[in-house]
């Protein structure tokens, strides 16, 4: 094939010459430049997000964020091809403001702040480069980014703790229906061969802030309505008590009937991954059921 091309209009030829190749690639000009800069000011911070994935198991799920919010994109290119593309002033101010984020992060040494100055950034670029419309398609994989920006440990810290208390106390409640000697107080259940702390691992958080990340994009995926895609999401909260708290029971009843060594090595972090494709599963299966709930709506 040759560097000519046929003109829709006459029929004829034009020669794609590099003073109209140079034109052509000066229209992305603008956004690879503000790509660039803004590469170079968020790269320490993005260093550091990604180290933090690498060591925090509570947010290791953070590398497929990009990757799934990546594939949504790329999943709406026919929209954003429809979408009628203008500048926008309120993009600037949205950019503004986001950058105000980051400074203020950066002085205060405030690094969720400045994670979350990236989303803003981001979607301040999509509306002042093409505009509202492309920037409403492009909202849900814009937004679900929100997963891979860790939580700062004081507030981490407020829903854990909450969480291992009754996770405890559910396990505590079924290993004494099961007639399993057991005493418990606060996070700490006392078994007669050996002593269980409920931490952070064991009460559901971690499982919890997974399974929240993976529940939403289920339930955007598989449920055609915002009903059921807000049911399915947040019913990943309770499942995650739930399994976790059965992770607890589980745990006392091995220790009861075999040894206190069920209680950590191989068998504690097994059961954290059979726990965890529980939750998955009773999440599938409730999804499963609005989908068919849905279907018999609509014959009726």
């Amino acid at each position: 094939m040759t560097s000519s091309a046929i003109d829709a209009r006459g029929g004829g030829r034009f020669s794609l010459t590099p003073s109209l190749l140079l034109l052509r690639a000066a229209r992305f000009l603008p956004a690879v430049g503000l790509g660039a800069a803004v590469s170079f000011l968020y790269f320490p911070a993005l260093v550091a997000l990604v180290h933090q994935w690498s060591t925090d198991e509570n947010y290791s799920h953070g590398f497929l964020i990009p990757l799934i919010s990546a594939y949504l994109i790329w999943d709406r290119r026919h929209q954003v091809r429809r979408c009628r593309t203008r500048v926008s002033i309120w993009g600037y101010v949205a950019l503004v403001l986001g950058l105000a984020l980051l400074i203020i992060g950066q002085a205060a040494t405030f690094g969720f702040a400045v994670r979350l100055s990236l989303l803003v950034v981001l979607a301040a670029l999509v509306l002042f480069l093409v505009g509202p419309d492309v920037l409403r398609v492009l909202t849900f994989p814009l937004a679900y980014l929100l997963f891979m920006v860790p939580l700062p440990a004081p507030i981490l810290n407020q829903i854990a703790f909450p969480l291992q208390l009754m996770a405890a106390k559910l396990a505590t409640g079924t290993l004494d229906v099961m007639n399993i000697p057991v005493f418990r107080e606060g996070n700490i259940i006392d078994l007669a061969s050996v002593r269980l702390e409920v931490t952070e691992a064991c009460s559901g958080i971690r499982s919890l802030v997974s399974l929240l990340a993976l529940a939403v994009i289920f339930a955007y995926l598989t449920q055609k309505t915002w009903g059921p895609r807000l049911a399915v999401a947040l019913s990943a909260i309770p499942i995650a008590l739930v399994t976790n708290a059965a992770r607890v029971t589980l745990t006392g009843v091995l220790v009861a009937a075999i040894s206190p060594q069920m209680a950590m090595g191989f068998y504690h972090a097994f059961s954290g991954l059979l726990i965890f494709v529980l939750a998955f599963g009773l999440l599938t299966t409730e999804g499963l059921l609005f989908s068919w709930l849905g279907k018999s709506t609509a014959r009726t």
